[in-house]
């Protein structure tokens, strides 16, 4: 910083004209400067011994303080704990979003079990409509059988496309002596007979077949009903044995011809 400072600067300059008294004023004056830095030019280290440095060095240690105290007062204020409302209200969003979460977690578990029972059902429908294709196959098969066609390769061929299909889970139904079910048999001819008490298939036309628990085709059955005209097993028993009761009694009545002769 640099100052000029007149060393004549409380005279007043003389009033004539002229301009010797004034040249000689600027030869006089000189240049002043004063060095006020803080820092030693050649160092880090603040430089003392100045009347300027005191005051700013005690101006710059009350400044930290100073400004220390509003971060402690920051500090306080945000280590302090939450009122009861804002820790209900977190509270509140916390059970929301649980909650929101579990229903997220329950509509994607039944979507999985819903895929995957569609899947299964898809499958069965495909492994069914296959297996009905291949029924009219195994009709032929069976009359072949009935016949005595089925010697040689080709009934080795039969047996082992018979097996297979088992194993896909083909299952047939239908014998002579069953009980009529109208859900699974269908009925081609009916009579009337002694020998059965409730309807019953005395012959089967077509077998039937199931896939697990989805029946294929239903089986093609004579069916026969009990005849009311006839006398009734139970009845029929009891004179059955009275009158071989009877046949053994007269038998023992009897004399016997050496006997008579005597």
């Amino acid at each position: 910083m640099t100052e000029r400072k007149s060393a004549d600067a409380g005279k007043v300059p003389p009033a004539t004209g002229g301009t010797g008294p004034r040249e000689d004023e600027e030869q006089e004056e000189r240049i002043v400067v004063r060095d006020r830095r803080r820092i030693d030019p050649n160092g880090t280290a603040p430089r003392g011994g100045t009347d300027t440095a005191a005051p700013a060095s005690a101006k710059a240690a009350d400044q930290p303080a100073e400004t220390a105290e509003p971060s402690e007062a920051g500090t306080s204020e945000a280590t302090a704990a939450p009122d009861a409302g804002e820790v209900e209200k977190l509270s509140t969003e916390l059970a929301e979003r649980t909650a929101d979460l579990k229903r997220v977690v329950a509509e994607y578990a039944n979507y999985r079990r819903r895929v995957e029972r569609d899947r299964n059902v898809a499958a069965e429908q495909a492994t069914g409509a296959v297996l009905a294709s291949l029924l009219p196959v195994l009709d032929d098969l069976d009359r072949a059988r009935e016949h005595g066609d089925l010697v040689g390769p080709f009934g080795a061929v039969a047996d082992q496309l018979t097996s297979v299909l088992t194993k896909a889970g083909l299952t047939p139904y239908g014998e002579a002596g069953d009980p009529f079910d109208p859900m699974h048999h269908e009925a081609v001819a009916h009579s009337l007979s002694p020998d059965v008490t409730e309807p019953t298939c005395v012959m089967v036309m077509r077998r039937g077949y199931r896939h697990g628990e989805r029946m294929l085709r239903p089986a093609m059955v004579a069916v026969a009903d009990p005849d009311p005209d006839a006398p009734s097993t139970e009845a029929a028993t009891e004179s059955t044995a009275s009158a071989d009761a009877g046949e053994q009694q007269k038998s023992t009545d009897e004399p016997s011809t050496d006997g008579s002769e005597s």
